[in-house]
Parts: structure tokens; sequence; C-alpha cells
């Protein structure tokens, strides 16, 4: 299952080499910089903490506190944003802590930011850099003289002990800060595929069927004024004016068919699926398998999801398939769907087309999205759902 999010498998750098690479370099250049920043980011850690621990009797102690936790986690923000530049390490950025107006008063906003768990870790991180910092500066410095020819090795060994450390104390702080951070993203992935869903439909309804009525006005108009005068030429305008509606018609129910088909509401995924292969240029066999029918939210989105593969069987396929199949089944609790098909093969999600934008859609719903398809053996997606029943 493909997600839009990165793992630690992803941020695996390649293998070291006895000639410096540009990754070697990169990791030489992060242990040096180390140093220089651990200076700075120790005295801060030192001042604030015992700055503010001095002054936790008085008034102004904690909201200090609270600040100087704030300015700790903008030294994070830019430590992870060299880690991943240099080390290619890539940690999601944490949940931001809500201003006193969103946190229910500036008492509830201090106390939040007070026990805030990013804040009092990047402080720990800060500390425990300055000797960290002298050892890989003095390592990386020396053995570029020295040590040069397992120079690439030790540095991998220093530099996998500072992924380490990011991912460890620079990271959200748990499973729940993660899926934050994960939603996020997806709202933003929602919000654009609504926003181009409506700007379809806008141009479908501007240059389809919203044309061909105008034209159609236009037409009417102009048989009744030539209805006295000229009774037959009349007639043949609104021949033509009747065959304008039944066209206009079968836009808008085209275009109602991809929102939401009344025969999804009306029959379920069974009968919509089958609808959908059967305007499919080769033969689809479509299986459905579900003890009951899934939430209509999500029962959109799969056929959406069919619809646009079958489409794509058509448009890319279409000359050298045979056949086609569609399945969808339950599993636990993931509504799964897979369309294959015996054409030329060859699809790739990673390249911007269309199935980048399903992989996006799904993993917007925590879905998933895997496409296996070797150039001349065919295609075969698999597309995964979370399963919610109707309520």
């Amino acid at each position: 299952m493909t997600t839009s999010h990165d793992s630690p498998d992803n941020d695996r750098p390649p293998p070291v080499r006895a000639v410096f690479s540009a990754v070697t370099w990169k990791e030489i250049a992060y242990l040096v910089s180390n140093l220089p920043l651990a200076v700075v980011g120790f005295v801060y850690a030192v001042v604030m903490v015992a700055g503010t621990g001095g002054l936790s009797v008085t008034a102004i102690g904690l909201p200090l506190l609270a600040c100087g936790l704030w300015v700790s986690r903008q030294l994070g923000r830019l430590d992870r944003a060299r880690a991943r530049a240099l080390l290619g390490v890539r940690v999601d950025e944490p949940t931001p802590i809500p201003g006193p107006r969103r946190a229910g008063g500036f008492f509830s906003w201090l106390w939040t930011s007070i026990k805030d768990p990013v804040g009092w870790r990047t402080v720990l991180y800060q500390l425990v850099r300055l000797p960290w910092g002298l050892l890989t500066f003095t390592v990386a410095l020396t053995g570029l003289f020295v040590l040069w020819p397992v120079l690439p090795y030790l540095v991998r060994l220093l530099a996998n002990a500072d992924r380490a450390m990011v991912r460890g104390l620079l990271s959200p702080s748990d499973d729940l800060e993660r899926r934050i951070a994960e939603l996020e993203s997806d709202r933003g992935v929602v919000v654009d595929t609504a926003a181009a869903d409506l700007r379809r439909i806008e141009r479908d309804l501007h240059d389809g069927a919203q044309a061909r009525l105008v034209a159609l006005a236009m037409g009417l108009g102009l048989a009744k004024e030539k209805l006295l005068e000229d009774p037959e030429g009349a007639a043949a305008m609104v021949d033509e004016a009747h065959g304008e509606v039944k066209l206009a018609l079968q836009e808008l129910r085209d275009l109602a068919r991809g929102i939401h088909p009344a025969v999804l509401t009306d029959r379920g995924l069974d009968a919509a699926l089958s609808s959908v292969a059967a305007r499919c240029v080769v033969p689809v066999k479509v299986a459905v398998d579900l003890p009951a029918r899934p939430a209509a939210a999500i029962e959109g989105i799969a056929y959406f999801v069919v619809s646009e593969l079958l489409q794509n069987v058509s448009k890319h396929a279409g000359s050298a398939a045979r056949g086609a199949s569609v399945e969808v089944w339950r599993a636990g609790e993931r509504l799964l769907i897979r369309v294959s098909d015996d054409g030329c093969g060859g699809a790739d999600a990673s390249r911007g087309s269309g199935m980048a934008g399903l992989a996006e859609r799904l993993g917007a719903v925590d879905g998933g999205f895997v496409v296996d398809s070797p150039a001349g053996e065919g295609t075969v997606v698999t597309a995964e759902l979370p399963w919610r029943g109707r309520g």
C-alpha cells in the first residue's frame, strides 16, 4: 500500500563507497556544522532553563518559560530542515500549539505550552548536542587529513547516529501527533480535490448543456418569429430544437452520473459498476462480494475509482486488451478493489497521471493504491478503502 507520507525506509542513504559521493560530502558538512550550532543551542537551553527556573516564583517566570519552549520549537524546526537537506531525514512537523484564543484562554494556553513535550525534547536535544557536536566536528575535520581512506565509513556511522537522534528527539511526540500531521496533509488534498471537482462541473455545464440550451432558446425565438410567415421553416427549426433538447438532457444525465449516479444510490455498487463496465470498450467481468452496503461516501469513492480505472483501460489498453475484470470485496475493516486488464501495461502512478490523482484521493481517506503494470503484461491496480457501514 502506498501513502503520501515518508517512512524511515525511504530515508536510507545509498551504500557507502570508498570514493566520496555527494551523499558523503553532505554528511561531512552536517557533522562539521554540528559544533557551532550545538554551541548556540546549548547556551540557549542553559540560559532559558536556568533563567526561567529562577523566575518561576514570579508572575513572569511561567510565561517566559512558555515563550522559551516556543523558541526551542523553532530551533527544532531549523534542525529538522538541516537534517532533511543534508542527511535526507524527513520528519513530520509537530502540531503547532494553538494560541490563547483557540486554546480556551491565557491560562489554558500557558499550561499547554509549559507541558509541551515537543519543546522539552528539543531542549534535551540541544543539551546533548554539545559533546556530540564536539566529537563529530573533531572526527570529520581531522579525518579529512589523516583518516580519509576509511572516512566515508566513519562518517556514515556518525551520521546514522545523528539520524537516530533527529528521529527520536525531533519527531512528533507520539503516534497521535504523527496521525494529526497526516490528517492535516490529507485535509489539504480533500480541499484541492473538491475544488477541482467543482471546476470540472462548472466547465462541463458552461461548455456543454448551458451552451446548448442558449442555442436552443435562440432557435425557438427565431422559430416563433417565422411561425406566421414561414410555417414549414418554423416547423423545421422546432424539430431541430427538439433534437437539441434531447442532446442537452443526455449531457445533463452524463454529468449527473459522473457526480453520483442514481443507480448507485438505488441499487448499490454491483449494479452501478456493471453499468460502468458496459460502457467500456473491452469486455469487463464484474464481481462484487460485499456482506452489506458501505457508507455512502465510501461507496461513492469506490465507484469513482473504478470508473476512472476503466476509462484508463478504454484509452490506453483498449487496442491491446482483450478483457478486463473488476473485483470488490471486504477484508476485515477494509474495502478492497482490484481492476485488471491484459493490455500493454507500463502504467506508472508516479508520473503525475490520473492514477497519481487517484492515489492522493484515496490517501486522503486513509486508503491505499498499488499499481502493478510491467510492460507488455497488462495492468493490475489494487485500491483499498476503510470500511464504514451505513448508520
